[in-house]
């Protein structure tokens, strides 16, 4: 039996706010084996880029649309970041405390966390966990200026591009979207202990493969 549509009712009224919870976990032969958090992140911004279509005409008339492949990219700022992120910044260690620049950057997947909330309950709500894997990032600048009677923290960014990896079932893909108010809680806890880590387990990234396994997904 059909339903009519209702807009804005109590409980339904949601929005996205706020980061948290960021990861990084330098690539390791296409895998992503070890995972450190990143204190201080302050943005992360996604910039899908791509899909663009190119018609074709014949007989006087549009024929078709050639869609371009999507590729993923963005952009990330904290104040400080993870001693594991060093090498994907082109930073590579002489000593302790001692690093070079201008060396080869090492691909990287990330996680961070946004938060779902809505009019009843606020941000308890839920959360959405972004995966985003194959990043490497560009080389960016960073001011550094005297410290004054405005004082401000230095904030870093870094925008990155993206290599999308084969996930059974789906064409290849660079982010993988966790939305916690759909997701079983039992199988979220699974994923969210592989990618944060426990007491006797290290944090790693697991490959699309693997979070669908995780998370209850058979590919037919």
């Amino acid at each position: 039996m059909s339903k009519k549509i209702v807009w804005d009712q109590i409980g339904e009224r949601l929005y996205e706010t706020g980061v948290d919870r960021g990861v990084v976990y330098p690539q390791v032969a296409g895998a992503y084996p070890a995972g450190e958090g990143w204190n201080g992140l302050t943005n992360v911004t996604l910039s899908p880029s791509g899909a663009e279509a190119s018609p074709l005409y014949a007989n006087n008339h549009k024929y078709l649309n050639l869609m371009s492949v999507e590729e993923l990219g963005g952009s990330i700022e904290a104040y400080m970041f993870p001693d594991s992120f060093a090498a994907c910044n082109g930073l590579a260690n002489v000593v302790d405390g001692v690093r070079v620049g201008q060396q080869k950057r090492v691909p990287f997947g990330f996680t961070f966390r946004t938060l779902i909330g809505s009019d009843t309950e606020g941000t308890a709500h839920g959360y959405k966990i972004t995966i985003v894997y194959g990043a490497l990032a560009s080389p960016s600048e960073s001011a550094n200026a005297t410290v004054n009677d405005n004082p401000e923290a230095k904030t870093m960014s870094w925008e990155f591009s993206t290599t999308p990896v084969d996930m059974a079932g789906f064409d290849p893909v660079s982010s993988i979207e966790i939305d916690s108010t759909k997701v079983d809680a039992e199988k979220l806890k699974a994923l969210e202990d592989a990618l944060y880590g426990t007491d006797e387990k290290d944090a790693y990234l697991p490959l699309p493969n693997e979070v669908a396994t995780l998370v209850g997904f058979v590919a037919s």
